[in-house]
């Protein structure tokens, strides 16, 4: 599995990679995505919706299951990354990069973020 040091994590499995001071773009880890398998539907219907941190602003539905996604940090949803409505694989085949979710304009604080250190811990790596 591979845990990209520029990132931060959250207990959830989520990804964020900021783009500058105050917009950033999420995802799920790799660790996510083996857990849940195969991903067959990325349901996220909160574009232009102001979430907060940790409340859900989607599902992805594997095979075998459906997962609730958390946002990591306070924010406005301004964008889905549209190709995975016709390629939800794209979460299990490049989790970090064409596989991402949503980008967002972070409002809230980033404290509760954690190091790729402080995340390979949390799942025992």
């Amino acid at each position: 599995m591979t845990f990209p040091a520029e990132l931060k994590y959250t207990k959830d499995h989520e990804w964020i990679r900021f783009e500058d001071d105050d917009t950033a773009v999420v995802g799920v880890t790799d660790f996510a995505q083996k857990e849940l398998g195969d991903i067959v539907y990325v349901d996220i219907t909160t574009v232009g919706q102001t979430i907060e941190e940790g409340e859900i602003f989607g599902s992805v539905e594997a095979v075998k299951t459906v997962s609730d996604l958390f946002i990591p940090v306070s924010g406005e949803i301004l964008a889905f990354n549209d190709e995975l409505e016709s390629a939800p694989e794209l979460v299990n085949e490049d989790p970090y990069g064409k596989g991402w979710m949503v980008r967002i304009k972070i409002t809230g604080s980033t404290d509760n973020l954690l190091s790729v250190e402080a995340y390979k811990e949390l799942i025992g790596e």
